[in-house]
């Protein structure tokens, strides 16, 4: 569960918006990496926080005196919560000041942990999931919108690999870390272990984060935040309750329709507003759309891979759950040293070419995965999925980065909320998308309901890497030239990029 410059190194014809800011960057922040740190920590929690109760739920199950199938409720509220809540970030952020609000979204947040570690019963738990996900929809958009105005544009893209990384990792060490922690000590400490970090985060944010804030914030779109939020909330509950055993094979393919039509009419509000929660009007900057389209695309198919690697690691090639937590790793290495080197080679080759070529690599890092055997030597397995994690980690930093290099200022909190409902529902369709294809599978050889094959997520991993594949096909209408100035890329460079010694 997801970053801009500073004014005065945005854009040249952006000078003109600085007055509207009330907290001004002073000229030279001497610290604009420990800032995405502090975020960096922020989006980890709120990321493993999503995942790391999967592989507790038998035991919180018996807990509560409940089964694990109706306890799932507690990661289906916490992800409605998200959805809901993010798309107001921005607004808010810019009414109350983004320190401000990052640091109280870090307080519920954190309070939200500490309430579920104490939870008794299966309401209990669920009111408390709730407060967890409005702080974490809160926490990581204005937590990015921070940094975004602290980091200045030559600084960006290091920055930007800060935030990249625990967005993969969180997902990766989640359920091995809740593994780890139930079978050692109690599933409460998943919860309590938030509770140093969040007050740690509270004490840096006020610290080192500056107050932004808009001098002429507009009244909020009310009808736009009930008609996104629904949609989402509906969207996203349809989609995962795709393939539970529990729900009627209606109910999903008509909330998702349901889902659908809300935000058609959260469209259309949109267009006639003259102050939208969704302003659609960033889509016409070419950067920004890319990765709202093409990086939804890959974000799909990468959304899926924390659903699809553990199942055929576990179910078909037989490795304990400990093994295959270990093998996974690879991918989270893999992306840590993706950190150091990002901003070399988007200066280098520019974001339409690392785009386009390391979108294809990493659809075939995919698709090889999917071809994993019992016989395959772990060696083999593991340079696939380091490799895999490294490209992917690079791709995710590259659409991260480019999505701003055009924003005006004083639409930047509108973006960051903008793109972090967008990635939101992009994971949601990740996971739904990677149980489809095993459910289309099995049914195809006529198993359903029997054990999963090899060949069924051969089929998985190969439709996993067909969205990469589109994906950079969108990337290719990018001009070559796109976000240039955050990058430092020069097609025929005369002088020295920003950044170069």
């Amino acid at each position: 569960m997801i970053y801009m410059v500073e004014i005065k190194a945005l854009h040249p014809t952006l000078m003109k918006h600085s007055r509207r800011i009330r907290s001004p960057m002073p000229p030279s922040n001497p610290r604009p990496m420990l800032v995405a740190l502090i975020v960096a920590c922020a989006l980890f929690m709120e990321n493993l926080d999503g995942t790391v109760i999967s592989t507790a739920l038998p035991a919180m199950a018996r807990s509560f005196g409940t089964s694990p199938i109706r306890l799932s409720l507690g990661i289906t509220v916490y992800m409605l919560s998200l959805a809901v809540f993010i798309p107001i970030s921005g607004w808010v952020a810019d009414r109350f000041g983004a320190r401000t609000i990052f640091r109280a979204a870090i307080g519920v947040f954190t309070l939200g942990s500490m309430l579920c570690g104490l939870c008794h019963t299966l309401p209990e738990f669920v009111a408390a999931r709730i407060l967890q996900g409005i702080g974490g929809a809160m926490m990581v958009p204005v937590g990015r919108l921070a940094m975004l105005r602290s980091v200045d544009k030559s600084e960006l893209v290091r920055a930007m690999a800060y935030l990249t990384v625990p967005a993969l990792i969180g997902p990766v060490l989640g359920a091995p870390l809740g593994g780890f922690i139930t079978t050692f000590a109690t599933w409460r400490w998943i919860f309590f272990l938030n509770v140093p970090i969040g007050v740690l985060g509270m004490v840096l944010a006020t610290i080192y984060i500056e107050n932004f804030r808009e001098e002429n914030t507009p009244p909020l779109d009310w009808l736009g935040f009930l008609l996104t939020g629904s949609s989402l909330s509906v969207l996203i509950y349809g989609l995962e309750a795709v393939g539970r055993d529990d729900v009627a094979g209606w109910q999903p393919v008509g909330l998702i329709a349901l889902g659908l039509a809300l935000g058609i009419a959260a469209v259309g509000h949109s267009r006639r507003h003259p102050h939208p929660l969704t302003d659609l009007s960033l889509l016409r900057l070419p950067t920004f759309a890319s990765n709202i389209f093409a990086g939804s695309l890959f974000r799909v198919g990468v959304g899926a891979l924390p659903f699809l690697l553990p199942l055929m690691l576990q179910v078909t090639l037989g490795y304990t759950p400990f093994v295959s937590g270990l093998l996974t790793l690879a991918a989270s290495i893999g992306a840590l040293a993706m950190k150091t080197t990002a901003r070399p080679i988007l200066r280098s080759f520019g974001f339409r070419t690392v785009l386009v070529v390391n979108g294809l690599i990493s659809a075939v890092t995919m698709l090889a995965t999917g071809f994993f055997t019992a016989g395959t030597p772990a060696i083999v397995m593991l340079a696939v999925l380091l490799l895999g994690g490294f490209f992917r980690s690079l791709q995710f930093t590259s659409l991260n980065t480019i999505a701003y290099a055009d924003i005006p200022v004083a639409k930047m909190s509108a973006a960051t909320s903008f793109s972090g409902m967008v990635q939101q529902v992009a994971l949601a369709l990740g996971v739904a998308f990677g149980a489809i294809l095993l459910h289309v599978t099995l049914a195809w050889r006529g198993a359903v309901g029997g054990t999963l094959s090899t060949t069924d997520f051969r089929f998985a991993y190969g439709c996993v890497a067909l969205l990469s594949v589109i994906s950079v096909l969108l990337f290719r209408r990018l001009e070559p030239a796109a976000g240039a100035a955050v990058s430092g890329h020069r097609l025929n460079r005369t002088s020295p990029a920003p950044g170069d010694d």
